[in-house]
């Protein structure tokens, strides 16, 4: 090996592409209606969860982002969607999402955070198709999957027609 020069590792990995990651609850209620919440910063509903922190992992994440939205610990259970969402204009890197199963709460245990969410609800499938952003749409429909395989589902983001990501 003669001749080859070794870059080192902080050059190494400062070249390397990076992603964002995120990551949510799936919540039922005992009518296994899912749990979505309406932050006040955005137009669409989302999964209770959110950024990961520096170091964090993504079940740690799950975790402290329920108990700081919704005021209560949950048992992070099997992760049940990992999406993948490229880069679009309005997010300059591609997007890592670990959807977990967090299990059935019941709504008198909900304090919600009021600093960043309006509301929250539970819903059938059917209606949250209608209310999350269509990045996110595919994650309703697998999680149901999995939670009844038992096997996490991989969502690749397809393109859209126009070229775009969704």
């Amino acid at each position: 090996m003669a001749g080859r020069r070794w870059v080192p590792p902080e050059i190494w990995y400062a070249s390397l592409s990076t992603a964002y990651a995120a990551t949510g609850g799936w919540i039922t209620d005992a009518s296994d209606r899912i749990l979505l919440v309406k932050p006040n910063y955005r137009p669409f509903w989302l999964f209770p969860g959110g950024a990961l922190d520096a170091g964090e992992f993504p079940h740690e994440g799950c975790a402290r982002e329920i108990r700081e939205e919704l005021g209560v610990d949950l048992k992070v259970g099997p992760l049940l969607v990992v999406d993948w969402v490229p880069a679009r204009d309005d997010r300059p890197r591609p997007l890592m999402y670990f959807l977990f199963d967090c299990g059935v709460l019941s709504e008198d245990r909900i304090k919600l955070q009021h600093d960043e969410l309006d509301e929250y609800r539970f819903v059938s499938v059917d209606d949250g198709l209608t209310m999350v952003d269509r990045a996110a749409a595919p994650r309703l429909t697998a999680a149901l999957r999995a939670r009844r395989t038992g096997r996490t589902e991989y969502l690749p983001a397809p393109v859209l027609g126009d070229g775009t990501p969704p």
